[in-house]
């Protein structure tokens, strides 16, 4: 099988977050490895935009983008959140809230894909993407910085009212996307 394009994005993308994490866990202790692990991040951030933008516009959709890529950008938020979690960032039952969300979405799109339903993701969790992760790489910007005072304690702040709205939106993307596709759970008579 040779690897379309956005394949290749979708493998760099899943390969770049073992290097993302190290510098993010590293970056309390070493001043400007969080400037690397925001590059990382960003990067791979825009790899998943551009992955889909490739094959929806060139046709090169595949079975294993459609498995891949999702499962791809699970991983780095994941990565994100935990990574944060770990280093006092993000409190651990925001990071366990939004986590169990992809779980349940996961295991319901399984359950679809069983009896044949595609579920495309709504705007709601398309929002709910977008605004983790900016809320992600303005948080990269001070970890590891001294953040109580001046511009940076600004920066946070902004990061704090993103995870707030990354919170939200992660409650209303599931209830949303829970109701809508209710019909997926009904048991055939």
């Amino acid at each position: 099988m040779t690897m379309n394009l956005p394949n290749k994005l979708t493998i760099l993308r899943v390969i770049m977050v073992p290097f993302f994490v190290v510098f993010l866990l590293l970056a309390p202790e070493h001043m400007h490895f969080n400037w690397i692990a925001l590059v990382i991040f960003a990067v791979a951030s825009l790899t998943d935009m551009l992955d889909g933008k490739i094959a929806r516009k060139y046709n090169l959709i595949t079975n294993f983008g459609k498995f891949m890529d999702p499962l791809a950008d699970k991983l780095l938020v994941c990565s994100a959140l935990i990574g944060l979690t770990s280093i006092d960032m993000i409190p651990a039952w925001m990071t366990i809230l939004i986590i169990a969300r992809e779980f349940i979405i996961s295991g319901f799109r399984l359950i679809a894909a069983e009896k044949g339903v595609v579920i495309a993701a709504g705007i709601w969790g398309k929002l709910k993407t977008v605004c983790q992760m900016v809320m992600i790489c303005v948080m990269l910007v001070v970890v590891g910085q001294p953040y109580e005072t001046g511009i940076l304690h600004v920066i946070y702040i902004v990061a704090v009212i993103l995870l707030w709205i990354s919170v939200a939106l992660t409650i209303i993307s599931l209830i949303d996307y829970l109701y809508t596709n209710r019909d997926v759970m009904k048991d055939e008579a």
